[in-house]
């Protein structure tokens, strides 16, 4: 059922992005970020499209030696960029993310508008007691053109239930509150195990016992 919920809420969120990607004007850089919360991990993806006006700044701020093409090492640069402008913390304390996936449309497809840059990074909490806990999202990278989006997911996890989502008037800052329940103990041996085999081992000795002579 939670499954369900999740694939629910991914696809209302991807149909609201696509929405706002139509319609967000020609010389803002839309960037989207959609966090996730687990009991020891955060992740963050952020897809980022530059409208068709600001397509050649962003595309010059990537393709460095002006060859019309993103190499790897022009594509690294640019994610160190852009995710050293993120800020995250847990309840006060800065929390350093590392970028595991990356991915850039073409030159051509981010002139018209259409091509989209991904970026998936994730961050290891520190070990935290149950109760409730904060996790802050500052997205501060070229704030002079663009304009933000940013929402929590449903969490995977049965023991993370968001409790609050707050932003600031340019969603560039997120503020998730979430209660972190404790974690389920393992469930002890049943007795009736115990019973049964104690049972079995029972039979098996009057079984295997030689029987008695037989009296005269």
């Amino acid at each position: 059922m939670r499954g369900g919920r999740r694939a629910a809420l991914v696809l209302v969120l991807a149909l609201a992005a696509g929405a706002v990607l139509s319609a967000h004007r020609r010389d803002e850089y839309l960037q989207a970020a959609r966090l996730t919360v687990d009991p020891a991990r955060v992740g963050v993806e952020l897809d980022m499209t530059p409208g068709i006006a600001v397509a050649d700044a962003v595309i010059a701020s990537i393709d460095r030696d002006r060859d019309g093409r993103f190499s790897a090492d022009e594509t690294r640069a640019y994610v160190g960029e852009v995710s050293a402008a993120w800020r995250v913390a847990i309840d006060g304390q800065r929390l350093p993310l590392d970028v595991t996936a990356s991915s850039f449309a073409d030159p051509d497809a981010l002139r018209r508008g259409e091509g989209t840059i991904r970026l998936e990074a994730s961050g290891a909490l520190p070990h935290l007691a149950a109760g409730s806990h904060r996790l802050a999202f500052d997205n501060g990278y070229r704030r002079d053109i663009s304009v933000y989006l940013a929402n929590a997911l449903v969490p995977r996890s049965e023991r993370v239930a968001i409790a609050g989502q707050a932003r600031d008037a340019d969603q560039r800052q997120l503020t998730i509150d979430y209660d972190l329940r404790e974690e389920a103990a393992a469930p002890l041996p049943s007795l009736w195990l115990f019973a049964g085999v104690a049972g079995v081992s029972l039979a098996a000795v009057f079984l295997l016992r030689p029987p008695r002579a037989a009296r005269g």
